[in-house]
C-alpha cells in the first residue's frame, strides 16, 4: 500500500511563484500531484513552474477578474492552496481606510472567491482540500500588523465555519500557520541582524523556519491520509506557540 501520494489530483496554488506557496506545490509534485501555479510576476512564475514541471497563469487574486483567470486556467481542482501575501506593516492606529479594503481584498476575499468557484466541483466529485495558509498572528496578534492579524483571522473562521457544512461531502478545510519563517517577508521585516536573532533566541527550535516545512504541513493536509482532519489550524512556528 502506497501512502501520501496525489496521483490524479490536481492542485491550484496562488502566490505559488516563491516561498511558501513555491514549496508546497514543489511537494505535492512530488507526491504526484499536477499543479496549476498563479502569481502576478510573470518571470518568477515561469521559472518556478518550468522548475516543477507545472502548468502557470499569471493572475491578481486580490481582484475578481484574477481570481476568475487563475480559475478558468485550473480547470476541476482538487486541491486549493490560498496562499495570499501579507499586507504591510502599520501601528494600528495609522491603518487607513484604503488599506484596510485592500487587506480585505487580498487576504480575506481572494480566499473566499477561490472557494466559490472550486467547491462546487469538490462537491460533485466527493473529494476536495481547501488549504489557506495564514500566520501564527491569528491567534497571537503581532503589534505592527493589524490588517494581516485580522484579514488571517476572518480566513481561519471562515473555512472552520464551511467545515461544518461541507466535510460531510468529502471536501476538508484547514488553514497552516506559518510561524517566523525564511521568507522574503520575513527578511524585509527584521533585516536587522540583532533583531532576528533576539527573535530566534525566543523560538524552541533556536531558528526560523523554513518555506519548505510550511510547504509539506499543506502537502500532508492534501492527501488522502489527512481525510479526518478539518476545521483546524496547522501551527509551523518550532515550538513559539507553547
Amino acid at each position: 500500500m502506497t501512502l501520501f501520494r496525489l496521483d490524479g489530483k490536481r492542485a491550484l496554488v496562488t502566490g505559488g511563484s516563491k516561498g511558501i506557496g513555491l514549496e508546497a506545490a514543489r511537494a505535492m509534485r512530488e507526491l504526484g500531484a499536477e499543479v496549476v501555479l498563479a502569481a502576478r510576476g510573470e518571470a518568477a512564475l515561469r521559472a518556478a513552474a518550468d522548475e516543477l514541471g507545472a502548468a502557470w497563469v499569471v493572475a491578481d487574486v486580490g481582484t475578481a477578474e484574477g481570481v476568475q483567470a487563475a480559475l478558468e486556467a485550473a480547470g476541476p481542482v482538487d486541491i486549493l492552496v490560498s496562499n495570499a501575501g501579507g499586507p504591510p506593516p502599520s501601528l494600528p492606529s495609522q491603518v487607513t481606510e484604503d488599506a484596510w479594503r485592500a487587506g480585505y481584498e487580498t487576504t480575506f476575499l481572494s480566499t473566499v472567491r477561490l472557494v466559490a468557484g472550486v467547491l462546487p466541483g469538490m462537491r460533485e466529485r466527493r473529494w476536495g482540500r481547501i488549504i489557506a495558509v495564514t500566520s501564527l498572528t491569528v491567534g497571537r496578534p503581532a503589534p505592527t500588523l493589524p490588517v494581516s492579524n485580522a484579514m488571517r483571522a476572518a480566513v481561519t473562521n471562515h473555512l472552520r465555519t464551511l467545515a461544518l457544512e461541507v466535510t460531510a461531502d468529502g471536501v476538508t478545510c484547514n488553514t497552516v500557520a506559518p510561524g517566523y519563517t525564511a521568507t522574503d517577508r520575513l527578511k524585509a521585516l527584521h533585516a536587522d541582524p540583532a533583531d532576528a536573532e533576539k527573535l530566534t533566541a525566543r523560538i524552541p527550535a533556536r531558528r526560523f523556519g523554513t518555506p519548505r516545512e510550511v510547504g509539506s504541513a499543506v502537502a500532508f493536509l492534501a492527501t488522502p491520509e489527512a481525510a479526518y482532519i478539518t476545521g483546524q489550524e496547522i501551527l509551523v512556528d518550532g515550538g513559539w506557540s507553547i
